[in-house]
């Protein structure tokens, strides 16, 4: 059994739907105080009534992660609000699809911005509140696109989810003078409001190509950055987790047939 986290604060960007809201529901029903950090007030203020309808504590805070200024008011608010910040998840993320021939590099611009700078900025930014706490927790939401596997049209999402997995290496060295460690979930394909979007024809065929036969919950995810948050995972920084029903593991389609 994993240590409570019951009373701990936590920082969830792009909480408000998809993964990032899977993983601020699995922290609530652990008892956690959530924030959801996102650019939306509408679904952000959604996300935030679901988790107290269900018994959970969470409130939300407008936040372009993008935004250095937005992000340590964003922090800053939250430690005033909750008495502190114990854990953030660094999950917010976009992944538009486009070739890179009709790729701008406006289009490349924006993906790294909020998917790795945006890393970069939740994390110094909470610097100060895991120093003044002498310990902290953080939990990056990368993916297996880039760090193991490519798709057209992700070139640029896949390299800044590569990319933060780099961050993650050096940033974890940093930490440890706080006592803070950093790790990274990286999701296959999980069920979101993002993956539907991409059509049942999709879906069908990765379901295929995965071992478990299915494809991934949200929660699945929200459970593996909890078993980060714990006091259990205190000894280990600068890691990563797939989580991905072994979609990785097959050298080619014939393999799964003979499952």
């Amino acid at each position: 059994m994993l240590t409570s986290i019951a009373g701990k604060s936590v920082i969830v960007t792009g909480g408000s739907k998809g993964i990032g809201k899977g993983i601020a529901k699995v922290f609530a029903a652990q008892g956690a105080k959530v924030m959801i950090a996102a650019r939306g007030a509408e679904a952000a203020e959604l996300a935030a009534a679901e988790i107290r309808e269900a018994g959970g504590t969470a409130e939300w805070l407008p936040c372009d992660v993008a935004d250095w200024d937005s992000v340590k008011a964003m922090v800053e608010r939250t430690a005033e609000l909750f008495g502190g910040v114990d854990i953030l998840c660094a999950n917010a993320g976009i992944f538009p699809q486009v070739k890179m021939l009709d790729m701008s590099p406006e289009d490349w611009d924006g993906v790294m911005a909020t998917n790795l700078k945006s890393t970069f900025l939740c994390v110094k930014a909470c610097i100060p509140v895991f120093e003044k706490a002498g310990k902290g927790r953080v939990i990056v939401t990368s993916s297996i696109t880039g760090p193991v596997t490519g798709f057209p049209g992700w070139a640029h999402y896949g390299a800044s989810k590569a990319g933060q997995l780099g961050f993650l290496k050096t940033a974890a060295m940093e930490l440890s003078r706080y006592n803070t460690t950093i790790n990274a979930v990286m999701p296959g394909n999980i069920i979101t409001e993002g993956l539907q979007d991409l059509g049942e024809d999709y879906l069908r065929t990765m379901a295929a190509s995965i071992p478990l036969k299915r494809l991934g919950a949200v929660e699945d995810i929200g459970n593996a950055a909890l078993f980060f948050a714990s006091d259990e995972a205190a000894y280990i920084t600068g890691q990563q987790i797939v989580v991905d029903g072994g979609q990785i593991l097959p050298e080619s389609l014939e393999a799964i047939a003979e499952i």
